[in-house]
């Protein structure tokens, strides 16, 4: 099929069993779950999962758009957790990077990732939902702020960044040494693709991308939840500071008490409270 423009379908398959739990009963006029790939900007197949919301408090307007970490895909259970509980709210799309699960291409580490998510939030908002919520996960993350400081363009109409970095190379942490390790050794990047199911290019950025603390102002108006834990193994406090200081007024920062580090550590009362926020916010 297409080959065209970021949000295009790539190539459609009848994957109606996304996962035996996913189908919801009485399908909104959006239709039923669905699953295809999309192509990227610059030709990336993109895997990508529709599921319309499942509970009785799912506001018929507002679509969830998830971002994973490195590492993640759509199918991975902590994704699907995820996206269970924001069904509760609405209608939830998740896919995976590129380099990760059955996507093409290679993980680029969150720089082409940005185009990964334009292509998916495109595909969302095309279902006439008339809000769109992004929540990102540690590298997703850092793709939503980057991709939401596109300001309209980035038609998105609330933005959650979630165990994210503000900056890029910190290797302050024993696990970011060892994620440093894996994307810039080419035994890291073996231990990658044939342990992790992750695969990763071996080309360093140039140029260096917009870092998450450069993106962050360029957000605003569109309104941003920073969610970060007190005890996140990979980035610090200053990080989720950081971001929220470069928000000011139109930022919002929750630091968790005993959470540790992205979607595996982010309990489901959290998850909740983030729909709760996305619900009253966005648009």
């Amino acid at each position: 099929m297409s080959t065209g423009p970021a949000g295009h379908v790539a190539r459609s398959t009848d994957r109606s069993a996304v996962r035996p739990h996913s189908g919801t009963g009485g399908v909104t006029r959006r239709g039923a779950p669905m699953r295809t790939f999309l192509r990227t900007a610059d030709g990336v197949a993109i895997d990508s999962v529709y599921e319309p919301g499942a509970g009785a408090d799912s506001s018929g307007d507002l679509v969830f758009v998830i971002a994973h970490g490195f590492t993640g895909d759509a199918d991975r259970p902590h994704i699907r957790r995820v996206a269970g509980a924001f069904a509760r709210y609405g209608a939830v799309v998740t896919f995976s990077f590129r380099g990760h699960g059955a996507s093409g291409g290679r993980s680029t580490v969150g720089d082409r990732e940005v185009l990964d998510l334009a292509a998916v939030v495109a595909w969302a908002r095309g279902f006439g939902y008339a809000r769109v919520a992004t929540v990102g996960f540690s590298m997703g993350g850092s793709v939503v702020l980057r991709h939401a400081a596109a300001g309209r363009d980035a038609g998105v109409d609330a933005v959650v960044s979630v165990s994210a970095p503000a900056r890029w190379f910190y290797r302050g942490t024993a696990p970011m040494r060892r994620v440093h390790w894996l994307v810039t050794r080419p035994s890291g990047r073996l231990v990658g693709r044939y342990g992790l199911r992750t695969r990763i290019h071996h080309r360093q950025w140039d140029p260096v991308p917009l870092s998450p603390v450069e993106a962050v102002p360029r957000i605003a108006p569109t309104p941003l939840l920073i969610v970060h834990g007190d005890v996140d193994g990979y980035f610090p406090l200053d990080h989720p500071r950081m971001l929220a200081a470069a928000a000011g007024e139109h930022g919002e920062l929750w630091v968790e008490p005993g959470m540790g580090h992205a979607e595996n550590a982010a309990p489901d009362a959290l998850l909740g409270r983030i729909g709760d926020w996305a619900v009253g916010r966005a648009g």
